[in-house]
């Protein structure tokens, strides 16, 4: 073992513990690193003194490890090997493996403490079961949920001590743990293997998936069918975690190349680029979490393990998490507004999805190939369909089936009226089209009555759709359905977090 600081961070190199997983615990004291051999307690306080080790006896690697997250029970950590899960205790600077947990019949593919019980731990298997333990008692699980297809992903509702979701291949089922005949819902999330999910922090309803085709969405269960947003990547999402401060975003990508930087921070508000890319690691990232944060700081720091062997600390400081943060913070309405942003309508082309599925199904093979840029996407997709040239073609294209929105159309006029409504709130604008539409020319946009958000929410929206309009017209392409989708989508958003908000 080696450690040094640098300028950001510390690293701490530990060369032959072959670790697969990593853990930092609730108190932010000690991190575990798993490898097949040992166990690897440090001491995050003190990373460079040392570190002890728990002799481990397995042929398996470990492929999930965490803390219990209760500052009661903070010295009990979970590890799972192969088709079971062992206990174990840290305290006083030694450690014991307790009670093993034995019910699987295929490999363990994820674990999870429930955060509003500290005697709860949930498995997930390939054997298609879903197992709730209570470490109280041992013997057998307390409720099995059982999926038709092995399950990837487990994680526990950061708001509803009831609910948790799991990944099955691009899928995800919700689930009520005293309902555990039956999913409560089903999302067809993604066309390729989900990696990663994520809850909210403060909604119980929103979750982020990440996956093998290249992107993280964001969904809300209670919609099932249309996610809310999404980030595009040019390479498979390994891992997407909210952060805990501000909208922020942290994900981990597989790069192409290893040497490339994978490890990324987002802000939620804006999704077009990463406010800041954490460069350090010679390898893939494994694992990241975040440690407590200490009384009286304004600091978080950021613990990641990578396959190239180091552990390395990142101060994130201050003004990194103002990044992560709105522009306008001039008060409640303003910042719930401002959380329905949503990045260019472009990104959630479908096609996209369409060639990842491609791709994916042609293996591990296929992770190191670029994806065609969207502009050549955009290029096939007007082969294959025939877009308008004219804007009454325009008109007649148009999906009038784009929920909660009505649209009179006028052709002669060279202008259309759209009115959407969202719950209790409208929106009504008037578009209208230059005579070189959309030969490098976008329409105007312009909201009339009765339109009921405020004055700041539609400034951000007429930003958001003159952006998605111009990256249109650039290429000479008709705009006017992604705008409205575009529309929709924020307003919808907005309603969403506004709900959040208020209780609701």
């Amino acid at each position: 073992m080696a450690a040094r600081w640098s300028s950001e961070n510390v690293v701490v190199e530990f060369r032959d513990s072959q670790a697969t997983a990593m853990s930092v615990d609730c108190l932010g004291q000690h991190a575990v690193l798993s490898g097949r051999r040992f166990l690897y307690i440090v001491n995050l306080d003190a990373p460079f003194e040392g570190h002890r080790k728990i002799s481990r006896q397995s042929k398996w690697d470990i492929g999930a490890v965490q803390w219990n997250p209760h500052d009661s029970s903070a010295h009990y950590f979970a590890a799972s090997s192969n088709q079971r899960v062992d206990l174990y205790k840290w305290k006083d600077g030694s450690g014991e493996v307790g009670t093993t947990l034995q019910g699987h019949t295929r490999v363990i593919s994820d674990l999870d403490w429930a955060i509003f019980e500290p005697d709860l731990l949930v498995t997930s298997s390939v054997d298609t079961y879903i197992y709730i333990w209570d470490i109280k008692d041992t013997r057998k699980p307390t409720v099995a949920l059982s999926a038709v297809a092995g399950a990837s992903q487990v994680k526990w509702n950061k708001k509803n001590a009831n609910c948790l979701a799991t990944s099955h291949d691009g899928d995800v089922r919700i689930w009520d743990k005293r309902k555990p005949s039956t999913a409560v819902e089903y999302l067809a999330a993604h066309l390729s293997k989900i990696h990663g999910l994520d809850w909210h922090p403060e909604s119980e309803h929103i979750l982020a998936t990440s996956s093998q085709d290249n992107s993280v969405k964001f969904w809300d269960y209670r919609q099932p069918r249309k996610y809310l947003n999404i980030l595009p990547c040019q390479v498979p999402v390994w891992k997407a975690r909210y952060t805990p401060f501000s909208n922020g975003l942290v994900t981990v990508m597989v790069p192409q190349l290893r040497r490339e930087n994978s490890l990324l921070l987002w802000n939620v508000f804006d999704l077009n680029t990463p406010v800041h890319t954490f460069v350090g690691h010679d390898d893939v990232v494994l694992e990241f979490q975040w440690r407590k944060q200490k009384e009286g700081s304004k600091d978080y720091q950021l613990v990641t393990w990578s396959r190239d062997q180091t552990l390395r600390m990142w101060r994130v400081d201050f003004q990194m998490q103002r990044l992560c943060a709105n522009d306008i913070l001039d008060g409640v309405d303003e910042f719930i507004e401002s959380i329905s942003l949503l990045p260019e309508p472009e990104k959630t082309l479908h096609t996209q999805d369409t060639d990842h599925q491609h791709n994916s199904s042609h293996g591990e093979e296929e992770v190191s190939k670029e994806d065609p840029p969207s502009n050549l996407l955009e290029e096939r997709k007007s082969d294959q369909l025939g877009l308008p040239q004219t804007l009454q073609q325009e008109f007649s294209l148009i999906n009038v089936q784009i929920r909660n929105v009505n649209v009179e159309m006028d052709a002669a006029d060279r202008s259309c009226t759209v009115s959407v409504h969202c719950s209790n709130h409208r929106v009504k604008m008037l578009v209208k089209f230059p005579t070189q539409y959309p030969n490098n020319a976008a329409p105007s946009f312009q909201f009339i009555n009765p339109t009921t958000i405020t004055s700041t929410m539609k400034a951000k929206l007429l930003k958001i759709l003159k952006d998605t309009s111009l990256q249109k017209v650039k290429r000479n392409q008709s705009c006017l359905e992604p705008c409205l989708r575009q529309l929709v989508s924020c307003l919808e958003s907005f309603v969403v977090i506004w709900c959040i908000s208020q209780g609701l």
